[in-house]
């Protein structure tokens, strides 16, 4: 988790629900870059515990109804991000606290849930934060020849390079992906190589490539940025390439360097379908 805490734990080390909520508490600072603010030395001297605070987003773990932690906060004039309470969070997920003031595996158990639930919480907001938000329906312009039939989105928002890979962009972030063109002049995609994550890539450059009986076709990038994702369904499924190339079967995600200087070499809809049209009626297989 990129993002960490300052940890304000409940201080009634006289329950097991305390003592819970600080091995929560050690939990989170050993894993992820959180502090601890300790509940009875910010009493006396809360000067260093003021500057976490301000610095951090504040985590307040309850143990019980008391709600101490919940309480010194705002005593302390605290801006209180999330909250936890160890008495609820054993109620929600059946486990019965013991009580005994050791932690116990049942009590240990407790505290993973409560730390997997705030970690996995936060990667899922940050991943969601820096994916690109995909239109849920497209609507296609088709293209018939023969048996076969080509489609290309209309939508505001992608545009095509001559090599025939589509971009859909918003922000400074960008899906990449091939066109209909492309799967049906390979026929059965068997293969995916995906480019690294983190690397960096420049307009017109490979980005993974993909491979049918027929022949490899190298991904050309009709944009240049940094790899932040890949479709990682194409490893075991390449066929969803065949099966849907703009919707399920996307290549990559993106994080664009310098899109406007792009833009001079790609298409828009209306300028890539004429391109599509000609290459059918002169390469199709």
């Amino acid at each position: 988790m990129s993002k960490s805490y300052a940890v304000l734990p409940c201080n009634g080390l006289d329950k097991c629900a305390g003592c819970v909520a600080k091995e929560v508490a050690v939990l989170l600072s050993e894993n992820t870059d959180s502090e601890i603010i300790c509940p009875v030395f910010y009493r006396v001297a809360d000067a260093k515990y003021n500057k976490i605070a301000q610095e951090k987003p504040l985590l307040v773990i309850d143990g019980c109804a008391t709600r101490c932690a919940s309480k010194l906060a705002i005593e302390k004039n605290l801006k209180i991000v999330e909250k936890v309470n160890v008495t609820e969070e054993a109620k929600t997920n059946g486990i019965e606290l013991g009580k005994s003031l050791r932690v116990g595996d049942s009590e240990l158990k407790l505290a993973k849930i409560i730390v997997d639930k705030l970690t996995l919480e936060k990667e899922a907001s940050e991943i969601e934060e820096n994916s690109v938000q995909f239109p849920e329906i497209l609507t296609y312009e088709v293209y018939t020849k023969d048996k076969f039939v080509f489609r290309v989105p209309k939508e505001e928002g992608f545009y095509f390079n001559e090599n025939d890979v589509w971009v859909y962009v918003v922000g400074d972030r960008a899906r990449i992906g091939v066109t209909d063109y492309v799967q049906k002049s390979l026929s059965d995609i068997m293969f995916f190589t995906p480019p690294a994550i983190g690397s960096d890539i420049e307009q017109f450059e490979e980005a993974g490539s993909i491979e049918s009986g027929k022949a490899v076709f190298e991904i050309v990038s009709p944009v240049s940025g940094t790899i932040t994702a890949i479709n990682e369904k194409l490893l075991d499924e390449p066929e969803l390439l065949n099966q849907n190339p703009y919707e399920q079967g996307w290549i990559l995600e993106m994080k664009l360097a310098d899109f406007e200087s792009d833009l001079d070499l790609l298409h828009e809809f209306k300028g890539y379908f004429p391109v599509l049209k000609r290459k059918v009626d002169e390469f199709h297989v």
